[in-house]
């Protein structure tokens, strides 16, 4: 038993014991507290509510004390004359966590100032401190009898009526009453689980949203040998992962992420991945070209003499959708102690984090296959490990957003024969016609685009506008191109450096970089109404050179009420 945890037992147990506790329930003072931003109160708020006994006091809130509020939820048990305070967090019904501050309470300093003002009848006396750069001024009564705050900030000043930060976020104190509540007895009940603070933080951080595990350790590599994973389907001599995923039911308020984290398992170089879905609402699917080869799904052309498979939508078929597109960056990881540069710490893996709110219609309570795809050739390849995480605030019935996959150049089977896509090399570029059932309103095209290929003169290096059209009309006309590349330089260990001073990553790119992701353009289309629609995209790619050609990876979905 290490010292902590006997001082827990020592000052935290019998704290929570009924009989060493001081709260008496004839002399239990309740206060509720209200808060308000520049003057304005919310109409919903959920108030702060405190029991305090003169000394020790509870901080929660009503529905908290009440025992109607969802989980998870916290309390705090401030004992003022030990100036410490135990925070506790009710998980679940089955679980419940705790910690003990004993120094905090000790440690806060404050500037007594001169003002006063009349709160609930009681005159109050100024302090002001400052937190994280935010100035807070606290309102009190220093009353030695009845020692109360809405926070543990200023518990051991007295009797704290109204905490004011940066002048326009206020918490006050609006009813005070003699109260019965037990505001232990539920506590008691629950048998918290003692942790260090930081585990602590990190159990009721997680608690708050959903996490789904997709992929973890994923090894994404050109190879006919591989550990076998659970669910886990591999494609395109592994270049390729598949899962079926279920998700739960999503409302509009729902916010979702993809958590991505990647390292080099071998391969030095900086690769095209995509996170993607794949819809299985039409006859045919992205599954059947994984399945039995890219010649099965259904093929574009646009006079330029090579056929592409699986990228446009069709009435009997639907892209991959794309839910992030990332690059991976020059070795990190496995190469990092290769390579050793003055003032250069390089990072262990890289983090990427989006948000994929948009797509909630085609995940929610629904089993889908999620994929991952990283180009490369290389036997180590990369290591992956994915979550989605959802966010809930309140319930809404508004409905999710109508989406519709209209078109993916990726070539995400690139190792099993998918054609790059190198279709803009026509004036024709890309056209995807599009039938809608009803009207479309707030409609928006989720365009992702990055050019590819070459040196120097390569369309991955050379500026180049994209323009696309809704019905032969304009509606986005712009150059993608990323200048701050060299701000993920310590994400590339084994980047080639050049003779002016300058390493490969530094380079600007059409609209990606080596350890990046790439955001979508919302491109706003109005209202569109029922009927058929098409969708043009032109972009003026440059022809080949010797070896080398260009490319451009677009896709596109659309969204709307």
């Amino acid at each position: 038993m290490n010292f902590r945890h006997l001082i827990f037992i020592l000052v935290f147990l019998p704290f929570l014991c009924n009989a060493q506790i001081q709260f008496n329930s004839d002399k239990l003072t309740e206060i509720t507290y209200e808060a308000s931003y520049n003057g304005q109160k919310s109409e919903n708020q959920n108030p702060i509510q405190v029991l305090t006994d003169g000394t020790n006091f509870l901080i929660g809130s009503r529905d908290v004390l009440n025992r109607k509020s969802d989980f998870p939820f916290e309390v705090s048990f401030v004992n003022t004359s030990a100036k410490s305070y135990t925070q506790l967090a009710f998980l679940n019904p089955n679980e419940t966590v705790s910690m003990q501050d004993l120094k905090s309470i000790s440690e806060q300093e404050f500037e007594f100032l001169d003002e006063t003002k009349k709160i609930l009848g009681y005159n109050c006396k100024k302090a002001k401190t400052i937190i994280n750069s935010n100035t807070v001024e606290i309102w009190y009564v220093n009353d030695k009898k009845l020692k109360a705050s809405p926070t543990v900030l200023g518990a051991d000043l007295g009797l704290v009526l109204e905490i004011v930060r940066n002048g326009n976020y206020v918490i006050e104190a609006v009813e005070m009453k003699k109260s019965k509540k037990n505001p232990v007895q539920f506590v008691i009940d629950s048998k918290p689980e003692f942790l260090e603070k930081i585990d602590y933080q990190y159990k009721i951080w997680n608690a708050r949203f959903t996490t789904i595990e997709i992929f973890k350790n994923q090894q994404i590599h050109f190879s006919d040998e591989f550990e076998p994973k659970p669910d886990v389907q591999r494609f395109a001599n592994g270049t390729v992962v598949l899962k079926k995923v279920k998700f739960p039911k999503l409302n509009s308020s729902s916010q979702i992420f993809i958590d991505l984290t990647e390292q080099s398992n071998g391969d030095a170089y900086d690769r095209t991945g995509s996170i993607f879905m794949i819809p299985t609402d039409k006859k045919q699917s992205f599954l059947d070209g994984l399945n039995n080869g890219a010649d099965k799904l259904p093929v574009y052309e646009n006079g330029n003499g090579k056929k592409y498979q699986g990228i446009a939508a069709t009435a009997s078929y639907n892209p991959p959708v794309e839910l992030m597109r990332f690059f991976t960056p020059f070795g990190v990881k496995h190469f990092n102690g290769r390579v050793t540069l003055k003032n250069k710490n390089w990072q262990d893996s890289v983090y990427y984090r989006q948000e994929i709110s948009d797509y909630a219609s085609l995940l929610s309570d629904q089993e889908v296959y999620i994929g991952a795809f990283i180009g490369n050739y290389d036997k180590g390849g990369h290591l992956i490990s994915m979550n989605v995480t959802i966010h809930n605030d309140e319930d809404s019935d508004k409905p999710l957003k109508k989406l519709i996959p209209l078109f993916n150049t990726l070539n995400i089977m690139e190792m099993a024969g998918q054609e790059y896509s190198t279709l803009f090399d026509s004036e024709n570029g890309l056209e995807v016609e599009f039938e809608l059932t009803e009207d479309l309103k707030n409609a928006q095209l989720r365009y992702i685009t990055t050019g590819h290929g070459g040196w120097e003169n390569g369309d991955e290096f050379v500026q180049k506008k994209n323009m696309v059209l809704i019905d032969g009309k304009v509606v986005f006309d712009l150059i993608p191109w990323r200048e701050d590349c060299g701000s993920y330089r310590l994400y590339n260990p084994v980047s080639g450096n050049f003779q002016n001073g300058l390493s490969s990553s530094d380079y600007s790119r059409s609209n990606w970089c080596p350890g990046t992701v790439t955001n979508p353009y919302l491109i706003d289309l109005g209202e569109l109404k029922a009927g058929k629609h098409k969708v043009k995209v032109i972009i003026p790619q440059g022809k080949p050179e010797g070896s080398s050609f260009s490319s451009w990876n677009v896709s596109g979905v659309l969204v709307g009420d």
